[in-house]
């Protein structure tokens, strides 16, 4: 199944937010991007709900660096506080990803095709994506291009292993587990040689729920598919 993507996404500044440190309106990137958030550039590169991303593989190519800055968040009260966000900068990864089908929404059984949606991917890829690529946050603008996943050098290259403790993993939604739930998933990450290989969402033990919900539908009522599409534009 022709379904792989590799890609280097990079930007001046990334946020990938360690949610303990939101509790007091402060905020804390982690020192590596989230499965979560690497699955959220590969939907602004393409995506339709016939599809689900797996990420495979991230690696770290520019040295970890940090700096902390005083934002004035958006207050719609008289107040006017100033709170420090403390942001990774000048970061470069390479990314390793798939993509299936996803069986929870037979109702796109019409738009199994792997060859079409591989190929409109790798089209998008080289464009620089459908929709506009954030590093966590939308402050962080982020950019994609193709790339030979392993290619070049990196700056943990031959650092060994570097244990980063409990992180976030991503997130169940309900068109993907066939849950009416929203969950989240936790995981202990481990750097080795500046790689990190992720845990498959059904490997992950940690999981917590956070609330009901159920999923969007999506059809002919609501969505276009590609080959309607070329027929409308073939007969303007």
């Amino acid at each position: 199944m022709k379904n792989q993507i590799e890609f280097e996404v990079y930007g001046d500044y990334a946020l990938f937010t360690d949610p303990l440190t939101k509790i007091g309106g402060e905020k804390l990137s982690y020192s590596v991007p989230t499965y979560e958030a690497l699955k959220g550039i590969c939907m602004s590169i393409y995506w339709k709900p016939t599809i689900i991303y797996y990420i495979d593989e991230v690696r770290v190519m520019n040295v970890i660096e940090m700096e902390s800055k005083g934002i004035r968040p958006v207050d719609y009260t008289e107040d006017n506080d100033l709170v420090s966000y403390t942001y990774l900068k000048g970061v470069r990864y390479q990314v390793k990803a798939h993509f299936k089908f996803n069986y929870n929404r037979p109702e796109l059984e019409y738009d199994r095709n792997e060859g079409k949606h591989f190929n409109i991917l790798q089209r998008s890829l080289k464009a620089g994506g459908r929709r506009d690529i954030f590093l966590g946050t939308r402050e962080c603008q982020g950019y994609v291009e193709p790339c030979k996943f392993g290619s070049g050098a990196g700056s943990y290259d031959k650092s060994g292993i570097h244990k980063l403790g409990t992180m976030v993993h991503g997130f169940n939604y309900p068109d993907e587990t066939g849950r009416n739930q929203l969950e989240v998933r936790l995981w202990q990450v481990d750097m080795i040689n500046g790689r990190i290989k992720f845990d498959k969402p059904h490997e992950c033990k940690l999981i917590r729920t956070i609330k009901d919900m159920e999923a969007k539908k999506f059809g002919n009522e609501n969505m276009t598919s590609v080959e309607k599409l070329s027929k409308q534009i073939g007969g303007e």
